[in-house]
């Protein structure tokens, strides 16, 4: 802090944690730039330079990437995504590589984006949509390369939702409005945890596909981390940030497992790739529906002081078993004892031991409370990107 300079208030505080923050929790590293240009989306034939960059990419070592190549798996997908009363709305499908799903979708009467960054599969699939009537619309980009964290114009098939929605048509609607989009896709294994990071802060922050609303997500990701999205306390080995804030956050829905030897690669050699789990027999992949909470800024909790309470949680659990107590007096809460009271939590319960709506109900006693201001947090994470820049 500068001389002469007040310390931030908590709106402002949240707003500059938030930039503080963001590639910290996401695993990221903190040496990025937020400003960045759009470029357009849809491209009638990709530049033999771009050609030559994907080709390089496969060749070192890029995330293997599965596709539904079975037409049972891509029927399952189908009728589960289409499980549920109320309207269907438009349907953005990433990396649907031979389409074998597209098409499935398409019979079934889904209005399908088809967002894809293999420069091989774009032809058919752009044959596909020209055959049709507007119901299919392909985008040459990456859903996780979605609003990279770098400065300048961003280079294809690195894509900014603004521009994706646009092209897409579809706006921004209020939180607590009906679902406005929904994203298919089957998450990379490499930083799987790191992408699901990501997508969790822009839900808290209202940024990036969130700020159009609450896009639902149903994704294929590994066993392992559907058993840490669904968690409860008591499960040690599973129950962590990642759990609380997913829980809190969204509705999590199991709608079908699969054998990882149902999914087709890009590997040369066709084996599989299955990643190895110390906590199970990892011989699935699940099909997880996210849907956003209508209710999820209601109360204290709000995007500009979301940074805030993903920190605090993060903070809590780094050490599970420790005591929520020590923690309180750790951020100098005199009076820790009376506001543990007030939540009926026991003084002696420990980190873990915490269900998700207990870590909410503590950060809205604490915004509301008199004793507490964001200080202590504005001071601790700059010691904390000071450590990581050392």
């Amino acid at each position: 802090m500068l001389a002469g300079q007040a310390p931030p208030g908590a709106a402002g505080c949240g707003r500059l944690l938030a930039a503080a923050l963001r590639p910290l929790l996401c695993g990221l590293s903190p040496c990025w730039v937020a400003g960045r240009q759009c470029r357009g989306l849809r491209v009638a034939e990709a530049a033999t330079e771009e050609a030559q960059v994907v080709q390089r990419e496969h060749r070192g070592g890029v995330p293997v990437r599965r596709y539904i190549a079975c037409p049972r798996l891509a029927r399952t997908v189908q009728q589960c995504l289409q499980r549920g009363a109320g309207p269907q709305p438009l349907l953005l499908e990433f990396a649907p590589g031979p389409g074998i799903l597209t098409q499935t979708l398409l019979n079934a009467g889904i209005r399908v984006v088809a967002l894809e960054s293999n420069l091989a599969y774009l032809p058919n699939l752009q044959s596909l949509e020209n055959s049709l009537d507007g119901q299919l619309k392909v985008i040459y980009g990456d859903f996780c390369r979605l609003d990279p964290l770098v400065s300048g114009t961003l280079k294809p098939p690195a894509v900014c939702s603004e521009k994706l929605f646009e092209t897409m048509g579809v706006a921004a609607v209020p939180w607590k409005a009906d679902v406005p989009l929904r994203i298919f896709g089957i998450m990379p294994h490499t930083l799987e945890r790191n992408r699901l990071w990501r997508l969790l802060f822009g839900l808290y922050e209202c940024n990036s596909i969130y700020r159009y609303g609450r896009v639902e997500l149903n994704l294929f990701i590994s066993e392992k981390e559907y058993m840490v999205l669904r968690a409860k306390p008591g499960e040690v080995w599973a129950y962590q940030a990642l759990s609380v804030l997913a829980q809190i956050g969204c509705e999590i829905e199991l709608l079908h497992k699969e054998p990882w030897s149902s999914f087709a690669t890009d590997l040369k050699n066709g084996s599989l790739a299955i990643p190895k789990s110390k906590w199970l027999p990892n011989d699935h992949l699940c099909l997880v529906r996210l849907t956003p909470q209508q209710n999820l800024f209601t109360g204290g909790l709000k995007p500009t002081n979301a940074t805030t309470f993903i920190f605090m949680v993060k903070q809590c659990l780094a050490k599970p078993t420790s005591r929520l107590s020590a923690r309180l007096n750790s951020w100098s809460l005199d009076n820790g004892g009376k506001l543990l009271k007030a939540l009926e939590i026991p003084e002696n319960a420990v980190m873990r031991d915490l269900y998700p709506e207990d870590y909410r109900r503590l950060f809205e006693a604490l915004q509301n409370s008199s004793m507490f201001t964001e200080t202590w947090f504005y001071d601790e994470v700059l010691e904390t990107v000071r450590t990581i820049n050392l």
